[in-house]
């Protein structure tokens, strides 16, 4: 069988120099339409170690990743889990710092197995945090839908 392409059909006669035009002209709006909706980044940051070094660390992170890129073209999430816990805990030494991240638009979650293993209740977590049934399952669901992974 024969391959057609473009220029062997133009020669031909069967595809006039307007309809070529008319192809570009559809094929250009489409390009740039592409080009011009942002994209939106996704990162997921995880938080398992009991050292509020680390935890300190996480929450810079997330600040410098919305200070570089615009806090309204990130989606940021924290996922805490084991001895990481402690850093949504409603004493705990960042929680001032926690409480801001959140007003920043940051999602920040307490694994609830954890929780459970620790006997720890919403009453012992900052009021500014969610909740997700199992840690490492939600960053594997996020690195399923696209996001980055952190783990500092």
């Amino acid at each position: 069988m024969k391959e057609f392409t473009v220029i062997k059909l133009f020669r031909r006669g069967f595809v006039s120099l307007t309809a070529l035009a008319a192809l570009a002209m559809l094929a250009a709006p489409a390009a740039s339409l592409a080009q011009s909706s942002p994209v939106k980044n996704q990162i997921v940051f995880q938080v398992s170690d009991g050292d509020p070094q680390k935890w300190g660390l996480a929450l810079n992170n997330v600040k410098n990743v919305q200070d570089a890129l615009g806090a309204d073209k990130v989606e940021l999430e924290i996922v805490a889990y084991g001895p990481g816990i402690g850093m949504l805990k409603a004493e705990s030494v960042v929680g001032n710092r926690v409480a801001d991240t959140v007003k920043s638009g940051v999602k920040i979650v307490a694994c609830e197995t954890t929780m459970k293993a620790q006997k720890l209740v919403a009453a012992d977590m900052h009021p500014a945090i969610g909740y997700v049934p199992a840690g490492v399952v939600e960053l594997m669901k996020r690195q399923q839908e696209g996001y980055a992974y952190i783990r500092p």
